[in-house]
């Protein structure tokens, strides 16, 4: 999927490869992975949390990053330099299941934007908020989302379901039981420009197919968060940036009709709501798609 992204923006968008940064601030950009993209894409920017071999390394701008719910006594996060100096962002998750929070979409994907562990010494422990199962309370998430050097640079959000997994538990994909994939793998790229309406839509096909993980209580409650940030159930004053200003709504959460006809509100003719297109090629390509 990386590769295929690349040949996107480079070949077909005419992206300068040397504008383009792809990468992980809290891993490694492993070696398997690394070659196949730089053999194809020598340009490009490569980064990880090193910065060794030939990558980049990921490194803490000025802009302070602000947690809505005000905790106390933690170490300052900041914003890494390639967020903020990109003109725009794009996130690719994997399709997967999660032991602690219930699953791992675009919206988790983001703790990727900061260039320390969840769970580091000293910082703010993202792993409480995230797996506690209360409903309606302060996300941490909707922080990440919804910051106007991450979310808010964010123009296309993809989630790479060619093999769908439970993450940690198993330590490789798994053939799905429900229809259309009928004890296949998934082999599907889910495209929203909805951060909202993406995970949403992820998160139907993922407990529609797995009784524990995502059955977790609150799972989904930052999607609830997420899309009433102007006004969630929690009342938390969303401001990630600090700057003041309550967030927006961003975007559109629901869940479809059944798993077996996987409809939402604008597949059944309402003018708002998600619209969930499937598009069969040669691979199965689902399109998340909402009005707000």
């Amino acid at each position: 999927m990386m590769i295929a992204l690349l040949g996107q923006l480079v070949n077909d968008a005419g992206v300068c490869q040397s504008d383009i940064t792809i990468g992980d601030t809290t891993a490694f950009f492993a070696n398997q992975y690394y070659k196949l993209c730089h053999d194809k894409f020598p340009n490009v920017q490569y980064l990880d949390c090193a910065g060794k071999f030939c990558r980049i390394s990921a490194k803490p701008s000025s802009i302070r990053f602000h947690w809505s719910n005000g905790p106390k006594n933690v170490l300052p996060d900041y914003v890494p330099v390639s967020y903020v100096e990109s003109d725009y962002f794009i996130n690719i998750a994997n399709l997967k299941s999660n032991w602690g929070g219930g699953i791992t979409l675009c919206g988790k994907n983001n703790y990727g934007s900061l260039i320390r562990m969840p769970d580091a010494a000293g910082y703010y422990d993202l792993h409480t908020n995230i797996g506690n199962p209360e409903l309606g309370i302060y996300r941490t998430l909707v922080d990440l989302m919804g910051h106007p050097h991450i979310g808010g640079k964010t123009v296309l959000y993809l989630i790479d379901g060619l093999y769908a997994g439970r993450h940690p538990k198993q330590l490789s994909p798994i053939k799905l039981k429900m229809a259309p994939f009928n004890d296949d793998w998934s082999s599907s790229l889910f495209v929203s420009q909805d951060p909202v309406a993406i995970d949403s839509v992820g998160f139907d096909f993922l407990w529609s197919e797995w009784d524990e993980d995502p059955h977790r209580l609150g799972a989904d409650d930052y999607l609830d968060e997420a899309a009433m940030a102007n006004d969630p159930i929690s009342g938390t004053f969303y401001d990630p940036d600090g700057d003041g200003k309550r967030l927006q709504s961003l975007g559109v959460h629901e869940h479809w009709n059944n798993p077996i006809n996987k409809q939402y509100s604008r597949n059944l003719g309402k003018n708002e709501g998600i619209e969930l297109i499937s598009l069969k090629a040669k691979k199965e390509i689902a399109s998340a798609v909402s009005t707000p």
